[in-house]
Parts: C-alpha cells; sequence; structure tokens
C-alpha cells in the first residue's frame, strides 16, 4: 500500500512537472505561425526545403547592400508579446550563415531581437530594441538595456561581446533565458551549441515601461546604416529554424522539440 502511495504521489509530482512547462511559441522553420515580416529594400524572407536543420523547411533571411537606400536593412520573422517585464522565460533558435560569408572585423550584423513600440511616448526613438544576439566579425556578441526609454540618454546598454567565434555555412543553436527585472533582480544566461556563454544574476535587464516585446529572428545588417558598408560582399543570407519560447530549457533548445 505505502509503495503504491510514493508511486502515485511521484507520477502525480511527474505530470505537475510537465505540466509547468509550455512554449508560448514555436516555429519549424516556416512562414506560418508569424506576426508579421520585416523586408527592408531589396530584402527578402522566404520559406526553403533545400537547406534545413530539422524537418523539412528552414527560413532563409536575404539582404542586398544598395548604395542608394538610406533606411535599414531588416529581413526578420516578428512574433508579438512574447514577453513583459517581470517575466522569466527562455528562447531560442538554429541559424546558419552562408558558406562563403564574409567576416568584417569592425562590421556588425543582427541575428535576432526582443523590440517594443514606443512611438506613443513621443520620443526620437519610436521602436527601440532591449536584448540583441548578434555577431561583430565573427565573435558572438549579446546585450541587455535597462533605465527609461525616455529620453534616449536614459537608456543604458550592458554588452557581453567576444563570446564565442561564430563560423560560416554549419548550424548553430542559441538559446537564452532571462529574468525581464528593470531593477537589479534580473537575470541574464546565453548558450551556444549547448555551451553556456555568459551568465551574470542581480542585473537590470528591461527598461522601466512594463509593456510587452515583440520576438524577431533574421538578418539585420544593422551595420550597413550605424557605420557603414564595409568589405565587398553586398549580399548576406541566413537561415533560421526551430524558433521557440517557453518556460523551461528544452522549450526553447532546438533539438528538444
Amino acid at each position: 500500500m505505502l509503495s503504491h502511495t510514493i508511486t502515485h504521489l511521484l507520477y502525480a509530482f511527474s505530470a505537475a512537472t510537465i505540466a509547468q512547462a509550455s512554449q508560448i511559441f514555436s516555429n519549424t522553420g516556416t512562414m506560418s505561425g508569424w506576426d508579421a515580416y520585416t523586408h527592408e529594400d531589396k530584402g527578402t524572407v522566404q520559406e526553403v526545403t533545400n537547406v534545413v536543420y530539422k524537418g523539412s523547411t528552414a527560413l532563409k533571411m536575404t539582404q542586398i547592400y544598395d548604395p542608394s537606400w538610406t533606411g535599414r536593412y531588416h529581413s526578420e520573422a516578428v512574433k508579438y508579446n512574447v514577453y513583459k517585464k517581470g517575466d522569466t522565460g527562455f528562447y531560442g533558435f538554429a541559424f546558419r550563415l552562408q558558406e562563403n560569408w564574409q567576416f568584417s572585423p569592425a562590421q556588425s550584423y543582427n541575428l535576432a531581437q526582443f523590440i517594443a513600440d514606443f512611438t506613443d511616448l513621443g520620443c526620437t526613438e519610436t521602436y527601440m530594441p532591449s536584448t540583441l544576439v548578434w555577431i561583430e566579425g565573427d565573435q558572438l556578441a549579446t546585450r541587455v538595456k535597462y533605465g527609461e526609454v525616455c529620453p534616449t540618454s536614459s537608456q543604458i546598454t550592458r554588452s557581453f561581446k567576444n563570446l564565442k567565434t561564430v563560423t560560416a555555412g554549419e548550424w548553430h543553436r542559441i538559446e537564452l533565458q532571462v529574468n525581464w527585472q528593470s531593477d537589479n533582480t534580473g537575470y541574464f544566461k546565453m548558450w551556444y551549441d549547448g555551451e553556456k556563454v555568459t551568465e551574470t544574476y542581480n542585473i537590470p535587464t528591461n527598461v522601466g515601461d512594463g509593456r510587452p516585446f515583440q520576438f524577431r529572428v533574421g538578418l539585420y545588417a544593422n551595420g550597413w546604416h550605424d557605420s557603414g558598408y564595409q568589405g565587398t560582399q553586398g549580399t548576406r543570407q541566413v537561415w533560421y529554424d526551430q524558433i521557440a519560447a517557453g518556460s523551461v530549457f528544452a522549450d526553447a533548445n532546438p533539438d528538444a522539440w
């Protein structure tokens, strides 16, 4: 009887643990299921079947440098309302740079970002990103942002750079865990190909405004706009697959679902 009771309790505990874990979003490299796309100027977002990480499809993001274009260079898939201040979550994706990707030491390319629309505040900045994941040269980087949105001088950025050397022509995995707080109770972690590359506790990770943030994955050639075009490779392509967010690591790990 005691053995039966213990077995029942263990089963109930296991079931409760599984019930607490849930993906709030997942995408297997398809055009369906997203709330919006950004593909400025000559940029594109495409669903493909010839280069995939898992399953049968992936998203291919392309941007092309245009000397006559004065705007930005986003090619992203967008999911609304993925987190807000006070949340804790895991976020992940697999990505692959084109095989002949040219690494320019002083040029950065953004791979993913969390961003929200603050147009109603009347700031000089309408959309403001919080955390970004990018490469600078061949080095992986990320950041958190805190403070206040307006004025922009009140925004404070803490970057984590030179975390890992990124290689072209092969798939890599990114997972983040963030406790989104505007005071010193937040924390931030990131994994690259299963290795934890940064972990920081007792820090602010979000601005004071509590509105929801979007999760965007895709190529944003921000360096072309912010620091000028460098190198000789004007067409850039990045593939994405197994993009997800949830309450436990397995929810966001591209290999776990």
